[in-house]
């Protein structure tokens, strides 16, 4: 098989192409990347020379780069590029409107012209906004509370009607929060464990009791693996790793785990149109298709820590020299 895969060179999207370069020795991919703040082509060094990748630098907003790449009759694409930070989105979301609807709007009719087999649109648990009982399902209306969830819930919708109307073989996957490696370090875990190694605080908004659902990133790669592979066309599959937990109490772990007690711990004044709680019924992809999550939380998590003290030459550069602060309203580049 022949994919492409937009946002390759950024958290999910690198660790996707890692993925299935490895389990599939006859697969080749394509990756196009913009390379904008986020997506960092140090994600795929140690894969950058290998005969089955290729990458291309442009975006997706262009259609004539989309035409160029897509005349090299890839089979399937797997589109992960997207602006995909709640807090810049709520500082300017121009770009998020630009890039997560114009530019999956370039996509799917490039995957129409060219009769493209599989779409496997990438989205998150952010487009059905937050609830206070229970898990949503993938059939539960959207109400997407931030720009960024917005401009997702509003490609979800487009790429399902390119399904609809022009029989387009779209697939969507919406995730719960991801971690793990080389994740950019303006991400909740990923900044409070490198504060920690740098001896900061960490930043936790409000009474740090927003739930979130936790799930590795290697886990979902995976799931997106099965639904490239198995998904039923114009169906939407939910993919959590049924870990719960309040911000505090990923704090705390974190304290636990780095040695450090809880005068580290830095209350600030909450974002506006914070969710309070985020959860998703997997039930469909699980009983589907046998999927579930592999790692451990806590066994994760510490991967995590580990990867981010073993290679601080990937993220030192990136805090000191990309954004003013990690929280704070003024970024740089955006």
């Amino acid at each position: 098989m022949n994919l492409l895969v937009t946002g390759g060179s950024g958290f999910i999207g690198s660790n996707f192409i890692r993925h299935m370069l490895n389990k599939y020795p006859g697969y080749r991919i394509i990756n196009l990347d913009k390379l904008t703040y986020a997506g960092n082509p140090a994600n795929l060094r140690d894969i950058e020379n290998y005969p089955r990748y290729g990458f291309v630098r442009g975006d997706i907003l262009e259609e004539a780069v989309v035409d160029v790449v897509m005349s090299r009759r890839p089979d399937a694409i797997v589109h992960f590029a997207a602006q995909s930070h709640v807090d810049r989105s709520i500082h300017s979301a121009h770009d998020f409107v630009r890039t997560n609807i114009v530019g999956t709007h370039v996509l799917l009719e490039a995957a129409k012209k060219y009769k493209i087999e599989r779409f496997v649109h990438i989205s998150t648990d952010e487009v059905y906004g937050s609830t206070d009982e229970g898990p949503f399902r993938e059939t539960d209306i959207l109400k997407p509370s931030s720009p960024y969830a917005s401009s997702k819930a509003a490609s979800d919708l487009l790429a399902f009607s390119f399904f609809k109307t022009f029989n387009l073989p779209v697939v969507i996957t919406r995730s719960s929060n991801n971690f793990g490696p080389y994740q950019y370090p303006e991400k909740f875990i990923s900044l409070a464990i490198t504060n920690l190694i740098e001896d900061k605080k960490i930043p936790l908004y409000g009474d740090g009791r927003n739930v979130r659902d936790w799930l590795y990133v290697l886990d979902n790669c995976e799931a997106i693996d099965t639904v490239l592979h198995k998904g039923r066309e114009g169906e939407v599959y939910n993919v959590g790793g049924g870990n719960e937990y309040p911000n505090i109490d990923i704090v705390t772990m974190l304290l636990d785990e780095l040695g450090k007690d809880e005068s580290y711990i830095e209350y600030v004044e909450d974002r506006p149109g914070h969710d309070r709680r985020y959860a998703v019924d997997t039930t469909k992809i699980r009983e589907e298709f046998g999927w579930q999550p592999k790692r451990s939380f806590r066994e994760a998590l510490r991967d995590k820590i580990a990867w981010y003290q073993n290679n601080e030459d990937w993220w030192r550069p990136i805090k000191s020299g990309e954004f003013l602060d990690y929280y704070g309203k003024q970024y740089q580049n955006i």
